[in-house]
């Protein structure tokens, strides 16, 4: 393997816990359309594979398109008003993306985020410590598809073989196998274990520090 260049991350679930403040903006949804609340451990298994699948999976019934896109649209309302209320980065997360510009490696957010939400949770929870955010913007395929991360070291000048995909989810060890390149799966997102084992994660990680440890053991 090459020495590694950029790392790239997941955004909810690995850089930031985001889970209250998506579960706050699916519930204020759903009351508009007189439709039951989830709680933050149903909500924490329906993210991964962007917005809409989000609202479906929250919605008592999906089978109407035109009520999915009602209900998006008050979410995305709510959602860009809300969406730093509760949301925080996990422990370690800023110190790690320091530690990794400070050693010269580049640091990638690809997700399924809608795109202008990922990157304005970028800039306001890590300013000057990402290099490029991707999020979800139709019709480029999402992840597990690989066209994000590629989009985005392809304006990096970074070779696929140069990098590893830090992800707390299913989707996120797809799309690096997609890739071609190690997957560190975290345990401190909204996976559990058992999940990214079975998922086949050739690395689970505890810690946010050991993808530095990690970088610097390929280098």
């Amino acid at each position: 393997m090459q020495p590694i260049k950029a790392v790239i991350w997941d955004l909810d679930g690995t850089l930031l816990n985001t889970l209250d403040d998506l579960t706050a903006a699916v519930n204020a949804a759903l009351r508009l359309h007189a439709m039951p609340e989830r709680t933050a451990d149903e909500v924490r298994t329906f993210i991964g594979n962007g917005v809409r699948k989000l609202i479906e999976r929250s919605m008592p019934c999906a089978d109407d398109a035109d009520e999915v896109d009602r209900v998006l649209a008050d979410f995305r309302v709510y959602y860009r008003d809300h969406h730093t209320d509760l949301t925080a980065p996990y422990e370690g997360v800023v110190d790690t993306l320091r530690a990794l510009k400070a050693a010269g490696v580049l640091s990638v957010v690809v997700s399924n985020k809608i795109e202008p939400e990922a990157i304005a949770l970028a800039r306001h929870f890590f300013p000057d410590l990402l290099d490029a955010v991707v999020g979800d913007a139709p019709p480029r395929p999402a992840k597990p598809a690989p066209d994000g991360v590629l989009i985005a070291l392809d304006k990096l000048g970074v070779a696929v073989e140069q990098t590893v995909f830090v992800g707390d989810m299913t989707v996120d060890i797809i799309t690096a196998r997609n890739l071609g390149i190690p997957c560190l799966a975290v345990t401190w997102g909204f996976s559990t274990v058992d999940t990214l084992r079975d998922a086949g994660a050739p690395y689970i990680i505890d810690r946010p520090h050991q993808v530095v440890e990690f970088v610097k053991a390929k280098g």
